[in-house]
C-alpha cells in the first residue's frame, strides 16, 4: 500500500469561491495581515478580528467542495492509497467532499479557543469577545486559527507522516509560508518522491521530482485518475 502525504493550500480551495490568503498587495478580505491574522492585532481590536473571521466562516459554510476535492477522498476511498492531508486552510472542504483524514496545521474556522486556559470547542456561526469560555467562563474566546507568530497544530505527527511518506504531493500552495515550505525539503532529504501541483510553478517548484500545472480542478483529478489506474 503506497503511503501518499498531501499539502493542500489556498490554491486547491479558489475554484470553490474562497480567496486566496494573501492578495498581491498584501491584503487579506481588504484587512492589513497585521490587524487580523496575528495575536497583536487581537489584542488591539478583537471585534475587528472576530468581524474579520466571522465573515470567513459565513463565505466557507456557503462554499461548496470542487472536483479537486472529491478527488483526494476518491483517492484516500481507494484500498491501494494510505492517505493523509495536510491542510493550511481553515476551511472544511476536504471533510465534506468525503476526506477522513485530514490536519489542518493552521486550525479552523469552525473552532472556538480560549485564549485563557486553551479550552477548544465549536465555534458559533457568529463569535465575539464577550462570549464566554465553556470551561473557565472568562470572556477571552478567540478563533482556533493558527496566526502569524504562533506554532503550527499537530507538527509531530505531520512530521512522522512524510517520515513514513513514499509520496510527498504539494497542492495550491505558494511555498511561501514556513514550515510548510519546507516539507518537499524534508521529503527529498528522507529520499522520498515529490510532486507538485499548482496553478504555476511555486517559490519551491525546482526542489520538486515533478511539476504539473493548471487549474487544481483539471489536473488533481487527473493525477489521482492516473494512479489510480
Amino acid at each position: 500500500m503506497a503511503k501518499i502525504v498531501i499539502l493542500t493550500g489556498a490554491g486547491i480551495s479558489v475554484e470553490s469561491g474562497i480567496r486566496t490568503f494573501r492578495a498581491s498587495d498584501g491584503l487579506w478580505e481588504d484587512h492589513r495581515i497585521e490587524d487580523v491574522a496575528t495575536p497583536e492585532g487581537f489584542e488591539s481590536d478583537p471585534d475587528l478580528v472576530h468581524q474579520f473571521y466571522n465573515a470567513r466562516r459565513a463565505a466557507a459554510r456557503a462554499a461548496q467542495p470542487n472536483a479537486a476535492h472529491s478527488a483526494l477522498a476518491a483517492l484516500e476511498a481507494d484500498s491501494t492509497h494510505e492517505v493523509l492531508i495536510i491542510t493550511q486552510n481553515v476551511d472544511d472542504l476536504h471533510e465534506r467532499a468525503g476526506s477522513t483524514r485530514v490536519v489542518h496545521m493552521h486550525g479552523s474556522l469552525f473552532g472556538a479557543l480560549c485564549h485563557a486556559c486553551g479550552h477548544r470547542w465549536p465555534a458559533p456561526q457568529t463569535m465575539a469577545r464577550t462570549d464566554a469560555c465553556p470551561e473557565c467562563g472568562a470572556q477571552a474566546s478567540r478563533p482556533d486559527i493558527v496566526w502569524f507568530g504562533e506554532m503550527p497544530y499537530r507538527m509531530e505527527e505531520i512530521v512522522r507522516g512524510l517520515e513514513a511518506a513514499d509520496l510527498f504531493v504539494s497542492i495550491g500552495t505558494s511555498g511561501n509560508v514556513y514550515p510548510a515550505a519546507g516539507f518537499v525539503q524534508e521529503a527529498r532529504a528522507a529520499g522520498i518522491e515529490t510532486l507538485e501541483l499548482n496553478l504555476e510553478p511555486s517559490a519551491g517548484t525546482r526542489m520538486f521530482t515533478e511539476a504539473r500545472h493548471g487549474p487544481a480542478t483539471k489536473i488533481v483529478p487527473e493525477w489521482v485518475a492516473q494512479i489510480s489506474g
